[in-house]
């Protein structure tokens, strides 16, 4: 059974795991990717019921989130929320609550899950480690940390790459794909004392030099967080909860599901409360700082949320694990609808936790998403709606 649990959590959070041989041993109409929306709506508020998690201890006194002036949208906030099967919503401008509801079974206590909104998380706690001075330069190759991967694709591959996905390494990323490497990589095998991503990884061979290719790979996102636990010898999620979840005043627990070696996942599966995900936006709005305290390295936010490079053939670029928009805004997005976007201009931070119908999309799903970021701001400056 655990066996299937383990490959049950890779169908929910990164894969198309669903058509493997150990997964296809449970019924179809239970494999979660293709299974009926409530069966997604349950599994997405209580992944710690799959399998093994490791905790973020939360503050002792959370920072208060105060009411600011209730957002008008015209024809409401129901119309989106149906739309995008949200269950859950919270606009925050100058840390106030304007705008926050709730659906599909959560409430504000409860947790939901991020998917790839952890890789942002994952890539801040990389500026945690620079402060700290365990990470010494994002110029640094990989393996100085990483040793296990000399002699392998990453070779003279860089932290700054890394955390770019910019490596040159080969990698497919395809959730529909049982073949794919993320849907590969989840169920790897490891001896005792190997580290699951590692061994998958080192094996990738390289396609192009590093730097001059962006390719989406999971399976780096992973390898960031591997990073962040050798160079400050703590775990991911006791190393979150250290630097931002309890001094930043985090109200919730939260939760991070582990791979097959007990290690967090950089890349995904993150599940906390709908007000603690704002309250993380808004400390990447505030710099990164703690009452007036630095926890990132020098000028951290501004570079990790900058376009370092073009991503794909869309309008987004990519920084350090976060999608830029050329308006200056950027977002952490995961799949089935998980989003923090940041607006600094307007001093907005917008989260949602949903479950579209298929992992990412269809179209007039997403559309209907940047209608609803749209509306927001407009409702926020004072202008009417389009």
């Amino acid at each position: 059974m655990r066996k299937i649990l383990t490959c049950l959590i890779a169908a929910l959070s990164l894969t198309g795991c669903a058509k493997l041989a150990l997964y296809n041993r449970l019924p179809e109409n239970q494999k979660v990717l293709f299974a009926p929306r409530e069966t997604r709506d349950v599994g997405f508020r209580t992944m710690e019921k799959l399998g093994p998690v490791n905790t973020v201890a939360p503050s002792l006194s959370p920072r208060p989130l105060a009411p600011g002036k209730a957002l008008e949208l015209p024809g409401g906030i129901e119309p989106y929320m149906k739309k995008q099967r949200m269950a859950g919503v919270i606009v925050l401008q100058d840390g106030k609550v304007l705008l926050e509801r709730y659906g599909l079974g959560l409430n504000a206590n409860g947790r939901w899950t991020s998917f790839s909104v952890a890789k942002s998380i994952t890539s801040t706690l990389v500026g945690a480690a620079i402060r700290d001075g365990a990470i010494k330069s994002l110029d640094d190759d990989v393996t100085r940390y990483i040793p296990e991967l000399k002699g392998s694709g990453y070779d003279g591959v860089s932290v700054r790459q890394l955390l770019t996905m910019t490596s040159g390494i080969r990698w497919t990323e395809n959730y529909s794909d049982p073949k794919s490497d993320v849907a590969q990589f989840i169920t790897q095998k490891v001896k005792p004392g190997q580290d699951a991503t590692i061994e998958y990884m080192r094996h990738l061979p390289r396609e192009a030099p590093p730097g001059t290719k962006w390719l989406y790979k999971t399976g780096e996102s992973n390898l960031v967080g591997v990073l962040v636990s050798r160079a400050t010898g703590k775990s991911l999620a006791q190393y979150l909860s250290e630097k931002i979840w309890r001094p930043y005043g985090m109200e919730r627990e939260a939760i991070w599901y582990l791979d097959s070696g007990g290690h967090e996942l950089g890349g995904c599966c993150l599940s906390a409360s709908l007000r603690d995900y704002a309250r993380f936006g808004q400390f990447i709005l505030d710099g990164g700082r703690i009452d007036d305290r630095e926890v990132l390295a020098d000028k951290w936010t501004d570079l990790a949320t900058r376009n370092q490079l073009p991503a794909g053939a869309g309008p987004r670029g990519y920084g350090y694990q976060w999608w830029t928009n050329s308006n200056g805004s950027f977002a952490a997005i995961g799949i089935f609808g998980q989003s923090i976007a940041i607006d600094p201009t307007r001093k907005l931070v917008i989260a949602i936790v949903g479950n579209w119908p298929k992992a990412t999309g269809p179209r007039e799903v997403s559309m209907n998403r940047a209608a609803f970021f749209q509306a927001v701001t407009r409702a926020v400056d004072g202008k009417p709606p389009l």
